[in-house]
């Protein structure tokens, strides 16, 4: 029986966020677009998933804050569905000596907590909330933005000269602020504010979030920067949950790109790109159909596509031998739980729920506790005392656990995307699993006894199940050589790459990782000036 095929002006490999939103806007510009998801359902890492029956969490993506309004805006999520809330209270320190940080959407709240560590700390916070907001701001201004492709002719020169001049309307301080967040450390740059170590501890805790580094890494200021531009629901800096979990944004997306035209296929991956006289012309199915297309899409990683989907002979080189050596690997290990009860903190007891228990719950309070977590995982394969992120979305959205029971995002940092030794994850995955249950349990004795059912992704678990080479949550690491005009590569950055018809839409490219749509949004705009000036 001869296999089908199919034909549309472009094919999207992967029904991730931004896969889905780079079709929305392809279908609202009139085009024929075709979808290939290799899971049964759309979504990529933001999905919604019940792992204990009566119990449902986002599985992977948890939480809501860089989603761009502009993409919501113009896809029309909410009237498709998504509702966002706003954490009750940002985030909460439980520390080992009793103490408590917690940072409030209320700003002298958040001020007076500073206080009980430093009253220089309370009076610089003002300082560094307006630095970071500014440069936030320059930030914002490039998500949307087409980095220049260097190397690629006077179009990209002048792109460049107006991105300079954007740099240079910045006063010199300014300036100098932007250089010390894209190139130093997350340490050295919070010592220019704070003396405080919880407090220096607190606010680095961003700059290591999908980034196997510690705090004294350079380059981890910037991703400090990364995790600051977002908003929720018109207010800067918020962080939020959507009602239904991360898959109800992604459900909103793919109902977007539906009601508009374009077409979705799950349940089948990619074997490979078609390839004809040098062009992508589209792609061939596990289920050995085929779909062609003017153009081709990815919205897997960069390292994941050009190593398994299109052959070498296919690629110059340099590109080829470069992308082998693309870096990828955010050290995250991700958990949900089912819990009987909410913990009860030692540091803060409380008989019900409380608003801290809206926040990012973090266990790593000092500098030496984040430090050590990754040196440990790089002698070790993964800390032994492992920072954690929980966040319990069940006390904002009820539908998620039975009354009375809630669920729990464990969000893990510093687990190495390999273990040395030749040591599967497979093997160790449960022993790490163990000990994160241990580390929350140091600070609420209640909480192991309240775990009912837990699904674990070690960083194997990620690759295998979402594609994320290494693990890593970014599609690739956020480092000053892999950022802007270099994501993925200096001289492709602009979504196009050296195989004609092919185009990249995903994490791998600017402006990076996160729930943003930017890199779909960004993406589709090129698409569509090619098919404009028929160079597709």
């Amino acid at each position: 029986m001869t296999a089908r095929t199919e034909t549309f002006d472009v094919v999207i490999i992967g029904g991730g966020h931004n896969g889905l939103t780079t079709a929305g806007y392809l279908a609202r510009a009139g085009l024929s677009v075709k979808v290939i998801e290799k899971r049964e359902v759309v979504g990529g890492a933001a999905v919604t998933e019940e792992f204990h029956p009566g119990y449902r969490n986002s599985a992977a993506a948890y939480t809501v804050s860089l989603l761009n309004p502009k993409v919501i805006n113009d896809l029309e999520l909410h009237a498709f569905g998504l509702e966002v809330v706003e954490r009750k209270v940002s985030n909460f320190w439980p520390m080992a000596d009793g103490r408590y940080l917690e940072f409030n959407p209320d700003f002298e709240i958040t001020r007076a907590e500073l206080a009980k560590f430093s009253e220089e700390d309370a009076k610089a916070l003002s300082r560094y909330y307006a630095d970071l907001e500014r440069i936030a701001d320059v930030l914002r201004g490039l998500v949307l933005k087409t980095p220049p492709n260097v190397g690629s002719g006077w179009i990209e020169l002048i792109k460049a000269a107006r991105i300079g001049n954007d740099m240079r309307a910045l006063s010199l301080e300014d300036q100098r602020l932007l250089l010390d967040l894209f190139t130093t450390s997350a340490a050295d740059f919070l010592d220019g504010y704070f003396e405080s170590d919880a407090v220096k501890a607190a606010f680095s805790f961003d700059g290591i979030v999908g980034f196997y580094g510690s705090p004294y890494t350079p380059g981890s200021a910037y991703v400090l920067l990364h995790h600051a531009f977002g908003e929720v629901n018109g207010k800067k800096g918020v962080w939020g949950h959507a009602i239904g979990g991360m898959g109800a944004i992604t459900q909103a997306m793919a109902k977007s790109a539906l009601a508009h035209g374009a077409s979705i296929a799950t349940g089948v991956g990619v074997r490979e790109v078609i390839m004809e006289g040098g062009r992508a012309c589209g792609v061939l199915l596990e289920d050995g159909s085929a779909v062609r297309a003017k153009a081709v899409v990815a919205n897997v990683g960069p390292k994941l596509l050009f190593s398994n989907m299109i052959a070498a002979e296919h690629l110059p080189e340099d590109f080829r031998r470069r992308m082998e050596n693309f870096k990828c690997g955010s050290g995250t290990f991700r958990m949900n739980v089912a819990l009987s009860e909410l913990p009860n903190f030692t540091c803060r007891p409380s008989e019900g729920e409380e608003d801290f228990h809206s926040a990012g719950i973090v266990i790593g309070s000092t500098m030496e506790y984040l430090d050590r977590a990754y040196t440990d995982a790089r002698a070790y394969g993964w800390s032994r005392e492992p920072i954690i992120e929980m966040l319990i979305p069940s006390t904002l959205d009820k539908t998620l656990a039975p009354e009375g029971h809630h669920v729990a995002s464990l969000f893990c940092q510093q687990f190495a995307p390999e273990l040395a030794g030749g040591r599967s994850w497979d093997d160790a995955r449960e022993e790490a699993a163990d000990l994160i249950i241990d580390t929350v349990n140091a600070h609420a004795p209640n909480f192991k006894a309240s775990v009912l059912a837990r699904q674990i992704h070690s960083p194997l678990d990620l690759e295998r199940k979402f594609g994320l080479v290494g693990g890593d949550i970014f599609h690739g690491r956020l480092s000053l050589d892999q950022m802007f005009s270099a994501r993925p590569m200096l001289g492709f950055a602009d979504h196009r790459t050296p195989v004609k018809g092919l185009y990249l839409c995903g994490s791998g490219t600017h402006p990076g990782g996160g729930v943003t749509g930017a890199p779909g949004h960004n993406a589709s705009r090129e698409i569509l000036k090619d098919f404009r000036w028929r160079k597709v």
